[in-house]
């Protein structure tokens, strides 16, 4: 399934996504179940939470697929953020490229920094980057989104406790990382509008295993960055399983796995990102997240 947020007058809605439409689920739900249907949450979390809920949401979306229910589809338009993730874990020179052009010794464990949820926005948005702010910077990265809670998971077990995947921009303020006497890494990253998010979530079962899979990033039509997850040096699963020794992942918390070589900051000369610029970032398996810098 691909599930998504949009915004319905003023209220967060869900939606299942059809190739180019959306579907709104409890419409679709009710319409199939012809008689009193079950509530699904407005909430994305409490959707993936709750087993019944998404086994009901997947037959929503199976009956609007029908040819004869066209009349359930409408085109994709007010997508918000997927979610709003209780944490943010995000993951630092974790591709074999970015972690040479950073520089710096041999990680013997992931590098991990946290990016707050007042941080994400969603798909078309505008990310204002603050007057303040000198070297702002792009990274486009899987995001693993935790369907079930994990605790000191074994590796061969822990792509069991997720639920699907996504398209983050871990947008960075570089001076906030390297030009200080210490590095502010969460800081850098997680300011207002920093972690754009989406279009939309890949479950699992339809997503498959994330061990070969192509992610780039597009600066107003320029590819910039090209990777795959086939360079990551903690793979998805060996993430999942260090982090739940520490703390317990918790359904709808987010793993931004790393970004690929070709960062704005390690480019000669440094390139960052200004007013006017549209990213277009793209991971294999599920689609497009575009975004603009104001």
């Amino acid at each position: 399934m691909r599930l998504a947020r949009f915004q319905d007058g003023t209220t967060a809605r869900l939606a299942g996504i059809i190739g180019p439409w959306m579907v709104p689920l409890q419409h679709a739900l009710d319409v199939a179940a012809h008689e009193a249907a079950l509530l699904l949450p407005d909430d994305m979390i409490a959707l993936l939470a709750d087993e019944a809920a998404m086994t009901a949401a997947s037959r929503a979306i199976a009956f609007a697929a029908r040819p004869e229910n066209a009349a359930l589809r409408r085109p994709i338009a007010g997508l918000l953020a997927p979610l709003l993730p209780g944490k943010i874990l995000g993951v630092g020179r974790n591709y074999g490229a970015h972690a040479a052009e950073v520089g710096g010794p041999k990680l013997e464990a992931p590098r991990i920094f946290l990016k707050p949820a007042s941080s994400v926005c969603g798909p078309g948005s505008v990310v204002r980057i603050p007057p303040a702010v000198t070297k702002p910077d792009w990274e486009v990265e899987l995001a693993v989104v935790i369907g079930r809670e994990a605790w000191c998971v074994e590796e061969s077990q822990a792509l069991e406790h997720v639920a699907g995947y996504t398209i983050l921009n871990d947008i960075s303020a570089r001076e906030f990382q390297f030009d200080q006497p210490l590095a502010m890494t969460s800081f850098a990253k997680g300011l207002d509008g920093f972690c754009p998010m989406g279009p939309w979530i890949v479950t699992a079962d339809e997503f498959g295993e994330p061990w070969r899979t192509a992610l780039s990033c597009r600066l107003n039509g320029e590819t910039v960055q090209q990777g795959n997850t086939a360079e990551l040096i903690f793979p998805v699963a060996a993430l999942i399983a260090w982090l739940s020794r520490y703390m317990r992942l918790r359904t709808g918390d987010v793993i931004a796995t790393g970004t690929p070589a070709g960062s704005g900051h390690f480019r000669k000369p440094p390139r960052y990102l200004k007013p006017g610029d549209r990213l277009a970032l793209e991971v294999e398996g599920i689609g497009v997240l575009e975004h603009g810098i104001g």
